[in-house]
């Protein structure tokens, strides 16, 4: 004899009724009663038996899909639901006799998955008591291993509560990482929109200043600088969309360019490589990020004449001969989110004054 399993899922009372075929031995014992008073109790009470295991099967699927563990209001209702089971086994007893013990392993095994375990188990040790004690006192009951149905059956059950348990655990996990991811993914976007927001509006500002003042002077100069005004506008719209969808990219060498023309609008005189063909795919973004990031704090904070870029390898270092104090705070969200970017590769990041000239450093390096 197996036991009837029970399942948390939705549809575990349909698994759970197939197991009902077991009350088969006490259906036929019950047909063969002599006794029509005795025969007629013991089939309703088998029916109404398999009818309130069923039902209590269900209404714990039904709770235990809802949350991951079932309330005490049904705690209590099992309770109440086990005793109605215990009662409907005590009329079968005069029809069937013994087989109507295999009632109690359906009991045992719903008490181990509906109940605490301080209740679950002196109830599946009473029960197993009982179908170990019966055959052996009862005259012309024979003994066909209840006891040990029960036994087994309350211990694969409990299994059973166990690993639901466990899967439900998993799952809020799961939740909770996929929470996180999203609540990652926004600080990201977050934050390159401040990096590309802040560069791109930054010489947005320079170049309208510069094209405001040659207006009087040089007005062929002016309209190149709103022309560029125009493209620098539509290049960061592009560069917002494709942070947004998670599909933006960022060019060392793009970023240089865009240094050497910001760097000129604002009147700062720049020295800058030539080329980074040199510098291995794995640091070029987080170099790229370290120009943009160190330039945009020149162009507004400065108030520099010149600007050195030198670039490796292994490191990436600007200096500049400004006054302003802003480079050096670790606080803005740019050199946070640069950081960030740093450390996520194992590279140190180093900002603050130069020791050898006056100006500012902003160094990133990666251990080779």
């Amino acid at each position: 004899m197996s036991m009837p399993p029970y399942s948390g899922r939705q549809y575990g009372w349909i698994f759970a009724s197939i197991w009902l075929f077991y009350l088969g031995d006490s259906l036929n014992a019950l047909l063969k009663q002599p006794d029509l008073l005795w025969r007629t109790i013991g089939v309703i009470a088998l029916v109404a038996f398999a009818g309130c295991y069923l039902f209590m099967v269900r209404l714990a699927s039904r709770m235990r899909h809802a949350t991951s563990a079932l309330p005490r209001s049904f705690t209590i209702r099992a309770g109440l639901g086990i005793a109605a089971m215990l009662a409907l086994f005590g009329l079968q007893i005069p029809g069937a006799g013994a087989h109507a013990l295999t009632c109690l392993v359906y009991i045992a095994a719903f008490g181990m998955v509906s109940l605490s375990l301080r209740a679950a188990v002196p109830l599946a040790v009473l029960l197993t008591v009982l179908a170990e004690v019966l055959p052996a006192v009862v005259p012309g009951w024979d003994d066909n291993g209840y006891g040990l149905a029960v036994l087994l059956g309350s211990a694969a059950t409990w299994g059973i509560r166990l690993a639901a348990i466990r899967q439900y655990r998993l799952t809020d996990a799961q939740q909770e990482i996929a929470d996180l991811a999203v609540q990652n993914e926004r600080a990201r976007i977050a934050a390159d929109l401040h990096d590309i927001l802040g560069h791109s509006l930054t010489v947005v500002t320079v170049k309208a200043e510069l094209a405001q003042r040659l207006l009087d002077v040089d007005l062929d100069r002016a309209r190149r600088e709103l022309a560029d005004l125009e493209s620098l506008a539509r290049d960061a719209l592009a560069d917002v969309r494709s942070t947004a969808m998670g599909v933006r990219g960022i060019s060392l060498p793009g970023e240089i360019a865009a240094a050497r023309e910001a760097l000129a609008a604002a009147n700062v005189e720049a020295v800058l490589p030539g080329a980074a063909d040199e510098i291995p795919s794995r640091n070029r973004e987080l170099f790229a990020w370290t120009i943009r990031e160190a330039v945009t704090n020149i162009v507004r904070h400065s108030r520099a004449r010149h600007a050195t870029v030198h670039l490796s390898a292994s490191a990436v270092e600007i200096l500049d001969d400004g006054t302003g104090g802003s480079v050096a705070s670790a606080d803005g969200q740019g050199l946070i989110g640069l950081r960030r970017r740093a450390e996520a590769l194992g590279a140190k990041l180093t900002v603050g004054r130069r020791e050898d000239h006056q100006g500012f450093r902003v160094r990133v390096e990666v251990p080779s």
